[in-house]
C-alpha cells in the first residue's frame, strides 16, 4: 500500500513539475523573476522615452499648429469672435489668432520639459505589473492621474511667459478689442492662459501615449535592454 502511494505522489509530483516547466518555458527568456520595482523603472523608461521622442517635438515650430492629435483650437466662447472677425474682412488676424496659442504651447513645452521630466522619476507605481498588463496607455494615464495637478501649476506661469515672449497677449489683446467694439456683439474677456496651459498639457499626455502605444506594439521601439525584459513580460501574457 505504501509503494502505491508513493508511485501515485511521483507520478503527481512529476505531472505538475512539467507543468510548471511548461508554464516557464513559455516566458519570454529573461522575463522571470521580474519583480515590481524593475517593471515600475521599465514602466519609467517608457514614459521618458516618450518625453524624449514626443514631447521634444512639440516644442519645435508647428510642433502643436500642424499636429492634429494636438492642434490648440479656439474654445467655445471664442468661436462667435472668430466667425464675427471672418466676416467683417479680418481673418487674417483671426488666423494669427489661433497660430499664436499654438506658438505659445511650443514654446512653454519646450521650456518645460525638465518639469515632466522630473515628474517621471518621482512617480510611484502602487501595482507595476497591473498598469504593465493594462491597455496601450495605461502608464501614461498613471501619469496624468498622479501629476496633472503637479503639472499644471508649474506649468501655468511658463504657458504665462510664452504668451508675453511670443506676442500672444497683444495679438489677442488687438484682437478682443475689436471685436468687443463690434455693433451687436456682446463682451467677452476669456482666460486664454488657463486655457491654453490645460490644452498644451493635455497634448504633452497625448504624445506621450503615442510613444508608450510603440513600446508595447513595436519591438523595434524597445531602445534599451531593461525595455526589452520588462515588455516581453506584457508580451507573455498577451
Amino acid at each position: 500500500m505504501k509503494r502505491i502511494l508513493l508511485l501515485a505522489f511521483l507520478i503527481l509530483t512529476t505531472s505538475a513539475c512539467n507543468e510548471l516547466q511548461q508554464v516557464v518555458n513559455q516566458l519570454p527568456q529573461g522575463t522571470t523573476g521580474i519583480g515590481n520595482a524593475e517593471i515600475a523603472q521599465g514602466l519609467r523608461a517608457a514614459l521618458d522615452q516618450g518625453i524624449d521622442k514626443q514631447v521634444k517635438k512639440l516644442s519645435l515650430k508647428d510642433g502643436f499648429f500642424k499636429n492634429e492629435l494636438v492642434k490648440i483650437l479656439l474654445p467655445d466662447e471664442l468661436k462667435k469672435v472668430d466667425k464675427t472677425l471672418r466676416d467683417v474682412g479680418l481673418g487674417n488676424l483671426a488666423d494669427e489668432g489661433l497660430r499664436i496659442l499654438n506658438r505659445a504651447a511650443e514654446d512653454a513645452v519646450g521650456e518645460a520639459t525638465p518639469i515632466f521630466v522630473d515628474a517621471v522619476k518621482q512617480i510611484t507605481f502602487g501595482d507595476a505589473k497591473q498598469i504593465l498588463l493594462g491597455s496601450n496607455n495605461a502608464a501614461t494615464q498613471y501619469l496624468e492621474q498622479s501629476t496633472s495637478s503637479q503639472l499644471y501649476s508649474k506649468f501655468k506661469p511658463k504657458i504665462d511667459a510664452s504668451f508675453k515672449k511670443v506676442g500672444a497677449d497683444k495679438i489677442w489683446n488687438s484682437l478682443i478689442t475689436k471685436y468687443n467694439t463690434l455693433p451687436l456683439t456682446t463682451d467677452v474677456n476669456p482666460d486664454l492662459t488657463e486655457y491654453v496651459t490645460q490644452e498644451a498639457l493635455d497634448g504633452v499626455y497625448t504624445m506621450i501615449a503615442v510613444e508608450e502605444k510603440e513600446i508595447r506594439t513595436k519591438l523595434s521601439s524597445r531602445t534599451s535592454d531593461l525595455l526589452k525584459r520588462v515588455f516581453a513580460l506584457q508580451d507573455s501574457k498577451q
